[in-house]
């Protein structure tokens, strides 16, 4: 990752900037988009004036959080078809989406203004998820695991059902169960 100015971070700026999104992920999943800030800068193991250099608002913190989960997610679905068959990398990734979105709901609070003010970010982050969604599909087709034809669009559309169904951790076992049941209508008959 860059600065605004597109110079790359210095090694250990940028391991300051990847813990405290990876803190304030757990925070705004948990206690919402009001977490602390000083608690999040005291789990990345840095002091408030480095987020604050980092991230000087709040907003700015939510959405690089949102930014990053949103390619951390994307890029896994080539990195699981590397790991394992392609029917098992499309369920992992599936849960990893549900917890991403626990993630984004704990900042829906901010959320939606921020994809209002930032242009295309909202369009850039579905299409991530799509582009995701689509390598995956193909690899189980390919496969024979599913049948072709299933749009990558319908699929993160029936994802995000789950993830509404299931918003809490209280359900986080019946967002697997609809996951099986998501993944048997996509068989290949």
């Amino acid at each position: 990752m860059s600065t605004s100015t597109g110079r790359a971070l210095r090694a250990d700026a940028q391991m300051n900037q990847d813990r405290l999104l990876e803190s304030a992920a757990v925070a705004f999943a948990r206690d919402g988009a009001d977490a602390s800030l000083k608690a999040i800068a005291q789990d990345a193991g840095v002091g408030i004036g480095t987020l604050y250099r980092r991230f000087p608002t709040r907003d700015d913190l939510v959405e690089a959080t949102y930014r990053n989960e949103t390619e951390r997610l994307s890029e896994r679905a080539p990195e699981f078809l590397l790991e394992m068959p392609p029917r098992e990398a499309m369920r992992t990734w599936m849960e990893g989406f549900v917890d991403y979105m626990q993630t984004k709901h704990g900042m829906s609070d901010a959320l939606p203004s921020i994809l209002e003010a930032r242009d295309g970010l909202r369009m850039h982050s579905r299409d991530l998820l799509r582009g995701a969604i689509a390598t995956l599909l193909e690899a189980c087709v390919d496969n024979g695991d599913f049948r072709a034809g299933v749009p990558a669009d319908d699929v993160m559309m029936a994802l995000g059902g789950i993830t509404l169904i299931a918003a809490n951790e209280s359900q986080r076992e019946l967002a697997s169960r609809l996951i099986d049941l998501l993944l048997a209508g996509l068989e290949a008959a």
